[in-house]
């Protein structure tokens, strides 16, 4: 290679070093190689080279500019690896930070309101019970005391499962008294238990849908009586609610697992919608004496033994209690909905002072 191409080599290469930007680079290609650069004039000059010098002159030419064009190829793969490094660093994310404010977690009103439920009962000395939500129907209805013509056997009311158990149908659990029967069938009275859940049925609008979650009582011993059942609802609901002169309604009805059976309205205003004031009454819950055929059918002799039972919807006390006018939402998962209405975990259960002791029920 010439002396003036080992030159042009040694300075573009030198100069291609001290670059450290795209910009600086594409100055030195320019300068190289670019429509007026010293290589590319070299090459339009080959024309006045001696005709026995051009062909090595030539050769030589197009060495250099290949070795050049390699190189910056490289230098310029180094020069965006660092600018793609620089770039990172300026727009670094630090993901171990939350994007907004850092979120408050809620508990929903039926998991606190069914919370408040098991520490009033607690506080009487019952104890909480579990059952299945894919019952039998012998449990969820022939147990009851509920006759196979019943409406509520119907398939338009009730969700049944395809297959059985013992030759009998399955069905998603139309209430909670299924855990009743439970109970007694596995547990040797005297028995003060409450049960908590879902619970499911075909009816779907603002008041009702097809979840919902119900709580039931049963106290089973051998001298309880009325003023036992009417003592202990009385004080649940009063604490439930905060009104500790709430006025509260027993009602004659029917039930097929209870007998006598009673509906339980408390007072309230109609217009305003405010609890234990106006002269009103609303339906809150049902109530009874256990139907000796209920005992009988889980095993416990009705001559013996009698009890209550007594069962409400959460959803329902719960609306009242904190002024929810739409079930719905109550299942939307409106995370909006849930911090209004939903509670801290740190914050204590919202129960009256005069919380029950336990001196009305059995």
């Amino acid at each position: 290679m010439s002396d003036d191409l080992t030159l042009l080599r040694d300075e573009t290469l030198s100069a291609l070093t001290a670059a450290t930007d795209l910009k600086g680079w594409d100055a030195v290609r320019v300068a190289a190689l670019g429509r007026n650069g010293r290589l590319t004039q070299l090459l339009k000059g080959l024309g006045g080279v001696a005709p026995e010098a051009r062909k090595e002159r030539g050769a030589a030419l197009n060495r250099l500019k290949a070795e050049l064009e390699a190189v910056l190829e490289a230098r310029r793969g180094e020069l965006d690896a660092a600018a793609l490094d620089a770039r990172l660093a300026n727009e670094r994310v630090d993901i171990t930070l939350p994007p907004r404010p850092e979120p408050r977690g809620s508990i929903h009103p039926i998991s606190r309101t069914m919370e408040e439920i098991a520490a009033i009962f607690g506080a009487m000395g019952f104890g909480l019970a579990e059952g299945p939500d894919i019952e039998d129907d012998w449990m969820n209805f022939g147990a009851l005391n509920i006759p196979a013509h019943h409406p509520a056997r119907q398939d338009m009311d009730t969700f049944y499962m395809p297959g059985e158990r013992g030759g009998r149908r399955l069905v998603l659990r139309t209430h909670t008294s299924p855990v009743q029967a439970r109970t007694m069938l596995s547990e040797a009275p005297p028995i003060r238990k409450i049960c908590m859940g879902r619970t499911y049925r075909a009816d779907h609008d603002a008041t009702h849908s097809p979840m919902f979650h119900q709580c039931e009582g049963l106290a089973i011993d051998r001298a309880i009586h009325l003023g036992h059942l009417k003592g202990c609802v009385v004080d649940f609901l009063r604490s439930f609610f905060g009104i500790a002169s709430l006025p509260v309604r027993f009602r004659s009805s029917y039930f097929p697992f209870t007998e006598p059976s009673m509906e339980v309205d408390i007072g309230w205003n109609r217009k305003t919608g405010e609890l234990g004031a106006g002269g009103d009454w609303l339906e809150i819950m049902g109530s009874g004496m256990v139907h000796p055929k209920v005992l009988a059918n889980c095993g416990i002799d009705p001559r013996d033994w009698q009890g209550f039972a007594f069962g409400m919807g959460i959803e329902r006390i719960a609306m009242l209690k904190l002024g929810i006018p739409d079930l719905r939402p109550f299942y939307d998962a409106d995370l909006r909905w849930l911090g209004h209405y939903g509670f801290s975990p740190l914050a204590p259960a919202m129960l009256h002072e005069g919380l029950a002791s336990g001196g009305g029920a059995a």
